[in-house]
């Protein structure tokens, strides 16, 4: 007899094993041969297989699906995110890398990013990280100040409305207080997190899933792992030249149809960057990540 197939939500991945969530329970899921093409966030269709577990037989289309890559492969990271935080602090010290390979990954899929300074606290330390982040802010990302510690309350006002009807992805470098807000904005998530590395058999591995937490029933919030490093090796030029929004008023204007925007007499890109309107950090990444798209070997 074939089992019904029903639809589940996947909350947490950890290798290869999954934890999807239907109607309130969590079911260890897998998936058939050695594909690990799930993310956190999508919607699938599993066949139960006992009492707690279950096969993910396919995965529903998705609205965005957000990765990082290196040379050889793919990491998901979450799929049909509607928006991206990427949580900084005053200390310990970020990495501009990070922050814009982040945003062009936002930028490539369609999300709106905003960035979250965190532990606004430390005073001494606050103007220049302002500084690193006027950047940003002159760009249009949004960047909204916060101190989880020592004024939670606040941290929550500032920050509930916009994950309000939101599926929010936050990422970071370790140490940037991603745990600490997402623990003001769900109360308790403490206990969800025990209760998801039990079920997903990884309690030693707390900190190394991505996984999602329902802040209510049109809301959730999805914790990444720290990490240090965005791979963005899948973008070809066309997509990494439209993700950085400060190119698209010069896209078109180049001397030659097919400029790289690297050495090219003529560039509009270039002139740019010498008259002060594009940053040099920013167009040294974005060669950068054009040089990395022509390494990939997958």
């Amino acid at each position: 007899m074939t089992r019904p197939l029903k639809k589940a939500l996947v909350i947490a991945a950890h290798g290869r094993h999954y934890l999807a969530e239907l109607d309130g329970e969590l079911i260890q899921s897998v998936t058939r041969g050695k594909k690990s093409d799930v993310a956190v966030g999508d919607h699938v269709m599993i066949t139960p297989t006992a009492k707690g577990q279950a096969v993910i037989e396919s995965i529903e289309a998705r609205q965005t699906l957000l990765f990082r890559s290196d040379q050889f492969k793919s990491k998901l990271l979450a799929a049909n995110v509607t928006q991206l935080f990427i949580v900084v602090a005053t200390e310990p010290g970020f990495t501009d890398d990070l922050i814009s390979r982040a945003l062009v990954a936002a930028e490539a899929v369609g999300i709106p990013a905003h960035l979250i300074l965190n532990k606004t606290d430390i005073a001494d330390a606050l103007p220049r990280t302002r500084e690193r982040l006027a950047l940003y802010r002159s760009l249009g990302y949004p960047v909204h100040e916060v101190s989880a510690t020592e004024e939670p309350q606040i941290t929550r006002q500032t920050l509930m409305p916009l994950v309000e009807n939101q599926l929010t992805i936050l990422i970071g470098q370790s140490g940037m207080g991603k745990s600490s807000i997402i623990n003001i904005l769900i109360p308790g998530v403490d206990i969800a997190t025990r209760e998801i590395s039990s079920a997903l058999d990884s309690g030693k591995h707390t900190t190394t899933f991505t996984r999602l937490y329902q802040v209510d029933s049109h809301s959730a919030l999805i914790d990444s792992p720290g990490f240090q490093e965005f791979g963005l090796y899948h973008l070809d030029r066309e997509a990494l030249e439209k993700a950085f929004r400060e190119f698209r008023p010069y896209l078109g204007h180049c001397r030659f149809h097919n400029c790289r925007h690297l050495a090219e007499p003529g560039c509009a890109i270039l002139e740019a960057v010498e008259t002060g309107d594009i940053s040099p950090m920013r167009h040294r990444l974005y060669a950068q990540l054009l040089h990395e798209s022509s390494q990939k070997v997958y």
